[in-house]
């Protein structure tokens, strides 16, 4: 791959995590969701847009720890990966939750922008994963995610558009 390529790929890859590709990203979908919305579940949905946003950080998180700790340790499933509570405790768990998505988002796009990241390199303590595939599997995972959050606020009749 030239230096070229490289550097585009990069470029794509530090988009798809900040989601302006093809899909609302992560600031859009939590927007102006009123607080007493947060912790409710609409009918027909399992999840809540905490739950849902909470997930997503969780599990961003956790690749992200998965990437860069050698002494990783898989989390058990599916209890380490959503909230106990359909809501969050307050208004500052709301935001402790965003500040943390965003720091670690922020993190794997310096990992995914830095040249000197071995993105085809398999992770050492893994099995055959790269940080490539991390990576890819970030962006998939959050989009399904997030289009999960958009439906729950639209069935809650909280969605702006």
């Amino acid at each position: 791959m030239s230096s070229d390529d490289e550097r585009i790929l990069r470029r794509h890859l530090a988009n798809f995590l900040d989601g302006h590709e093809a899909h609302v990203d992560f600031d859009d979908a939590i927007k102006d969701l009123p607080a007493k919305l947060r912790g409710q579940r609409a009918d027909g949905f399992a999840h809540s847009v905490w739950e849902l946003l909470e997930h997503i950080r969780l599990s961003q998180e956790d690749i992200l720890d998965f990437i860069r700790n050698p002494e990783y340790e898989a989390r058990p499933w599916p209890a380490s990966y959503w909230p106990k509570d359909p809501a969050p405790e307050n208004a500052a768990s709301w935001n402790k939750s965003i500040k943390a998505y965003k720091a670690d988002l922020k993190e794997l796009k310096d990992i995914a922008s830095n040249p000197d990241t071995d993105l085809f390199g398999e992770i050492p303590h893994g099995e055959g994963q790269t940080i490539l595939r991390e990576i890819l599997l970030v962006v998939d995972h959050s989009a399904y995610h997030l289009g999960q959050l958009v439906l729950v606020r639209k069935a809650l009749g909280a969605w702006p558009r």
